[in-house]
């Protein structure tokens, strides 16, 4: 069934994944969304997000009046209007679930960003790891590659861990040296992969201050909830995750695009 009424649309597209998000006009509500994998072609992957997302919310594409691009290939959007960066987004994002003061953390495929929201949904600061994989998706990927494990398979192997250890190098390619040995030590592949989550909260904590209310959100976040739990161990307090934790980017854009349009 095609849903009448008009429509703002963000696209989100990621070094990893490609996310779309739309929303009425009238009420912001979210009636359809979608995740690819961004593969080489970034704009393939923004017109098949788009498509789908689309197909889910029953709408069709002369419905959606607005469009926003952002994330790392926002310029690879060519029907997008406007063009947001990934930290606005974040933020509107975030925002629009907690409207007060937060500290948003987004643990993306390549890097990882700490953005500090004021009260009215502003950016006050907000700091990106540097160039290195360690702490990011493709950390966790390379680690499950090593254990010749699919990535959808660590979360439910990390509950199963009954042993905290401590993966000492950050650095991905020493990671996996490391791992060799404690596999050798006869350590088991979820405590491996438990410590590998505690080496991401780690590298994020030396990032920046956590002050406050704290929101994460990002593709690790979405797959991997074992991580939010985890940082509320760390940080002795409790840890906010928006709905679709993966899509907030997106959904800050279509947002975005909504405002730009009044």
């Amino acid at each position: 069934m095609t849903m009448a009424g008009e429509y703002y649309c963000g696209i989100d597209v990621g070094s990893a994944s490609t996310k779309t998000v739309i929303v009425g006009a009238d009420d912001n509500e979210v009636v359809g969304h979608s995740v690819v994998r961004s593969g080489m072609d970034f704009e393939e992957a923004a017109r098949k997000s788009f498509k789908d997302a689309l197909a889910e919310a029953g709408v069709e594409r002369c419905s959606v009046v607005g469009i926003v691009s952002t994330g790392y290939g926002r310029r690879n959007v060519p029907f997008a209007q406007h063009r947001k960066t990934e930290i606005t987004c974040h933020a509107r994002g975030c925002h629009f679930y907690f409207p007060r003061r937060i500290t948003v953390v987004d643990i993306g495929g390549q890097d990882n960003k700490i953005i500090h929201i004021t009260e009215t949904g502003g950016r006050d600061s907000f700091k990106m790891n540097r160039k290195c994989a360690a702490g990011t998706g493709a950390f966790l990927e390379e680690i499950a590659g090593r254990l010749g494990l699919p990535v959808s398979e660590l979360e439910e192997l990390a509950r199963q861990s009954t042993r905290e250890i401590t993966l000492g190098s950050f650095c991905t390619v020493f990671t996996q040296t490391e791992i060799l040995a404690k596999i050798r030590q006869g350590v088991k592949v979820p405590d491996i992969i438990k410590g590998a989550f505690n080496s991401v909260i780690t590298r994020i904590l030396e990032m920046d201050p956590l002050d406050g209310e704290v929101v994460l959100t990002g593709g690790v976040v979405a797959h991997n909830p074992i991580i939010a739990e985890m940082f509320s161990k760390r940080l002795g307090k409790e840890i906010l995750v928006p709905p679709m934790p993966q899509c907030t980017g997106a959904l800050g854009a279509a947002l975005s695009a909504k405002e730009m349009d009044s």
